[in-house]
């Protein structure tokens, strides 16, 4: 263990021009995540609970026209947050990368700190939120079993998975996103069959549910239309949470990312777009927004549209089938949380923002201490026991939605500042892969994501709707970004507040990615050089 932490002390480049360390991130982690891993932990980030069971209140609050319209405008900007960071990280795929690292190295040592530890804490809280959700999952079945047991089961079982070499959580995760794959598609198919011909208990629906396209919510009238549409847009983005983020962890542990993290998100528009709109336009088609179930059944299963449609066009067992596949999904998504949410704390501290005793590693590649202390907030979960399923849910669905719109914010931030850095010390060239969108989808994302965090808690604004719970967790995640943020400029307060463009650091690291890069191609020639087909072609 001595010679590891040496050789990752070996890794740290002064910086002087910025007055800083900049972490190459030369890490003890090992790539062992195949392009098919890395294809399906990609899409089954965005296919979780929030689309199967949160996607219920969604359409109560805003009706069937809001939630497709919501699901469209946030997947195009996601997409745009998506481009942009891929930019990055096929440039420069070091391992141990997250967004904070290139926060600290393209921009300011203080942003990739806030951004390190927002993403320690916001993966970790989504852990015990995919726990409680399959827990509450399970009560569909059962419910004379206290849910404290699911609970406790579920902790073993996501935990002891993340202890194991990063290769069998990439296997792990590829079979089980290809069961929410076969769901989604399977009940795309099923809204079809509905539509046009209609199930055992009921005639055709066509677009039945589309009587009344919108919802008002909150108040009557126009004004409780525009809080319902822009109500429905805020909670569209919880499904999509830490998407992007997600791909950049991998590229760490990713075998040969400069060909293979392009491929992903050349797939990644067409995917979100079908199984998020599709799976949007599917529940509108059979299921009413103004069933009670939607509200009334918690964050299990008996509040997931697509049950609600099912039990309506009166399919027998087929609930239980969609229930079954829901709980491993919510199983899954918990995984995944935990593992960024370690890899983010192990990033922290390879960058010298963390204790050292972080990025202490097994010979196989597992940062253990990371893992260990990122499992402690598995332990949340046990707030459920004591409080209602559902009053948890939103608790955590808020706190949540907060830090991604943080994050994405400065993901364009970043993105900026990386591109005005190479097109000033003329590096165009070397940039292995570029978007027709950017950099303008970076600009509209920032806006649009700034807007939507201001907004997040709206609600709780309006007469008779105050809740201090509700308020502390729709933006507590903003003071204690600044706090984090702040805190680190006032300790470091003779460093710049951003790098100066000429100086920003693009060299490091550069050579050892390229020569892993060829070494790679010489194994495996690619065979094509065009990686994208929705590339610019002047990229």
């Amino acid at each position: 263990m001595a010679d590891t932490e040496k050789a990752s002390s070996h890794n740290q480049l002064d910086d002087h021009a910025a007055g800083s360390v900049i972490q190459v991130n030369r890490s003890e982690t090992t790539r062992g995540l195949k392009s098919r891993h890395i294809q399906m932990i990609a899409l089954g980030s965005a296919i979780g609970t929030g689309l199967f069971v949160g996607s219920g209140v969604t359409l109560s609050k805003g009706g069937p026209a809001f939630l497709v319209a919501g699901y469209i405008i946030v997947s195009l900007l996601v997409f745009c947050v998506v481009t942009a960071i891929t930019e990055m990280a096929t440039y420069l795929p070091v391992k141990g990368a997250t967004m904070s690292y290139y926060g600290r190295r393209y921009v300011s040592d203080s942003l990739g700190f806030a951004m390190g530890w927002l993403y320690f804490y916001s993966f970790g809280i989504l852990v015990p939120f995919e726990i409680t959700a399959a827990g509450l999952v399970i009560q569909y079945w059962n419910t004379s079993v206290p849910i404290v047991v699911w609970i406790s089961c579920l902790i073993v079982v996501t935990c002891s998975l993340n202890w194991l070499p990063v290769k069998f959580y990439g296997e792990s995760e590829f079979w089980f996103v290809s069961l929410k794959v076969m769901l989604i598609l399977g009940l795309l198919i099923l809204s079809f069959i509905l539509f046009w011909w209609g199930g055992p208990d009921q005639s055709r629906l066509g677009f039945h549910w589309w009587r009344q396209p919108v919802n008002s919510w909150l108040v009557p009238g126009d004004a409780g239309r525009a809080a319902a549409f822009f109500g429905t847009v805020i909670s569209s983005v919880f499904p999509f949470s830490f998407a992007p983020e997600m791909v950049i962890v991998t590229t760490g542990e990713m075998v040969n990312p400069r060909r293979n993290l392009p491929r992903t998100v050349s797939r990644f528009f067409w995917r979100i777009m079908v199984f998020y709109v599709g799976g949007a336009l599917a529940i509108s088609v059979i299921c009413p927004s103004n069933d009670p179930r939607l509200t009334n059944g918690g964050a299990g299963a008996e509040s997931s549209p697509f049950v609600v449609g099912i039990k309506r066009a009166g399919i027998k067992g087929l609930d239980s089938v969609v229930n079954a596949v829901i709980l491993t999904s919510a199983w899954s998504s918990g995984n995944a949380y935990l593992y960024l949410s370690s890899r983010s704390l192990y990033s922290l501290s390879v960058a010298g923002q963390a204790p050292a005793v972080f990025k202490k590693c097994l010979p196989n590649g597992l940062p253990y201490v990371a893992v260990g202390t990122s499992s402690l907030f598995a332990l949340l979960a046990y707030m459920n026991v004591s409080s209602n399923g559902s009053e948890v849910f939103t608790w955590l669905v808020n706190l949540t939605n907060t830090g991604t719109f943080i994050s994405w914010i400065c993901c364009g931030i970043i993105y900026l500042r990386f591109r005005k850095a190479y097109l000033k010390q003329n590096k165009t060239d070397q940039i292995p892969w570029r978007h027709w969108s950017q950099p303008v989808g970076s600009y509209i994302a920032i806006v649009a994501f700034a807007i939507l965090c201001g907004i997040n808690g709206f609600d709780v604004f309006v007469r008779g709707n105050w809740s201090v719970s509700i308020f502390l967790t729709d933006y507590i995640s903003i003071p204690v970004f600044l706090a984090f943020y702040l805190g680190h400029r006032i300790y470091h307060h003779k460093d710049h507040w951003w790098r100066q463009v000429d100086e920003i650091d693009l060299q490091s690291g550069l050579d050892e990615v390229e020569a892993e890069y060829d070494a790679e191609d010489a194994i495996n020639p690619p065979k094509r050089r065009i990686m994208n087909i929705l590339a610019s072609p002047f990229a």
